[in-house]
């Protein structure tokens, strides 16, 4: 059951706001009230304490800022656990192998851990507790979930082991402020690209023209999400083969070695998304490639020097095609807790309307929820700029699945995130990609075969 038909394709767009037109629902700016005198019972668990393992970002920043009122609604106590992207994957397959997880829920990357998490069952399947009215508020409002969402958040034998919580888009951020200066518009191809970067860099003056993931398999999407406007993927799911040597990967892979050879600060070959966030933030970046969910410490007057001049536009049209890169996450319960009753009033919370709400208007990501996008409150509360907004909306147009849904996912940004990160020091594209192929395939291969 996990050979091919795991490996389906993610949907190729997000709720679009003309689809979240169709379901008006505005979001709440509080949670639901526990009941009183027959309505659901938030407080059936009151006394009961919960272990949450979250990753670093605006998403996990929404739910431990609101923790209180989740323990003031239901009594139950939780330990929220933030940890590094890379140290929570690796944590949650520690401890899911093991049979004893430290944690009772944890939020899970998608687009990295969704195959691996499915073949292993170590997470709960979330359907007959959706469908049991006793443990679920009706507020819930599951039809209010894009489609994509639920897709993406359901593995192919129909379990749905985590809740939808964002979708995430790439997109390009730029100083308004250098473009201005240089007489740059904003960049609306990989050529304009490739010249604004030329135009700002200059190394002497401290200022660069370029920021992106060098590291090694953290800088796999920047490749794959320029790949996408050649109208190409690194894999054919019909069949399962590699389309990581045609002259579209070589094309991308040489625009990605370009940019970050030439244009890019110092060491980039060891930045992540944090590296390059702090250097835009210091305004000594031009241009950034990135997910769109870092949007509100640029905004952030304590923290950033580019407040007010960032621009936000949707990733630029290729020489065949304009996409944006999705990603996406959900949070879902261990298999192995015994407070599953517990837990999933904290799913029910976490991926409620008001968080959904405070995660669009904070600028952290896209919502999975429709009614997010229409929320009055949300858009009234935006602390970041309706243009952020605005490219939010453009993107769930053109949104592309940026990595291959298999389960060596992990081993494809290893293997081929080394060749790009060596063609940052000079290496050829051709050749590093051909080597990495052929690292890949018998991994591939093997996983398509258990």
């Amino acid at each position: 059951e996990f050979r091919r038909v795991l490996f389906r394709s993610a949907p190729t767009v997000a709720p679009t706001a003309a689809a979240a037109a169709t379901k008006p629902a505005a979001a709440p700016t509080t949670a639901p009230a526990a009941a009183a005198g027959g309505g659901f019972d938030w407080k059936k668990y009151k006394g009961e304490s919960l272990s949450v393992l979250l990753v670093t970002s605006p998403r996990a920043d929404v739910l431990t800022k609101n923790q209180k009122e989740f323990e003031e609604l239901t009594g139950i106590k939780v330990e929220a656990d933030v940890v590094p992207e890379q140290q929570q994957r690796q944590k949650t397959v520690i401890e899911f192998t093991s049979g004893n997880p430290s944690f009772d829920i944890t939020q899970i990357s998608l687009h990295v851990q969704k195959s691996l998490i499915g073949k292993g069952k170590w997470m709960l399947d979330l359907n007959p507790l959706l469908k049991d009215a006793s443990m679920t508020d009706p507020e819930l409002a599951f039809s209010d979930f894009g489609k994509p969402s639920v897709d993406y958040s359901t593995q192919a034998d129909g379990r749905m082991d985590t809740m939808p919580n964002n979708l995430d888009f790439w997109i390009v951020y730029y100083n308004k402020e250098i473009f201005e200066k240089k007489g740059l518009k904003a960049p609306q191809t990989h050529d304009d690209l490739v010249a604004a970067a030329k135009a700002i860099h200059d190394p002497k003056a401290g200022v660069y023209g370029f920021a992106g993931r060098g590291l090694k398999n953290a800088n796999v999407p920047v490749w794959t999400g320029l790949l996408h406007g050649w109208g190409a993927d690194t894999l054919d799911p019909k069949d399962m083969s590699l389309k990581t040597t045609t002259d579209e990967a070589i094309a991308a892979a040489t625009l990605y070695k370009e940019l970050l050879s030439k244009y890019a600060p110092e060491g980039v070959v060891g930045f992540n998304w944090n590296e390059c966030q702090t250097a835009f933030m210091q305004g000594t970046v031009g241009i950034w490639y990135d997910g769109i969910g870092f949007a509100t410490p640029l905004e952030d007057a304590t923290k950033s020097k580019v407040v007010g001049k960032v621009g936000y536009i949707v990733t630029p049209k290729g020489p065949k095609a304009q996409h944006a890169a999705m990603f996406g996450d959900g949070i879902g319960i261990t298999n192995a807790t015994k407070k599953k009753g517990p837990a999933w009033l904290y799913i029910q919370w976490a991926t409620g309307k008001a968080n959904q709400a405070r995660l669009l208007s904070s600028g952290g990501g896209s919502p999975a929820r429709q009614s997010a996008y229409t929320s009055a409150d949300a858009t009234k509360n935006l602390t970041v700029p309706k243009e952020w907004f605005d490219t939010l909306v453009a993107s769930t147009k053109v949104g592309r699945p940026g990595l291959p849904q298999i389960i060596p996912v992990t081993e494809f940004r290893d293997i081929f995130g080394v060749g790009l990160t060596n063609m940052i020091s000079g290496a050829d594209p051709k050749a590093e990609l051909t080597k990495a192929t052929e690292e890949f395939k018998p991994v591939l291969e093997k996983s398509l075969k258990s």
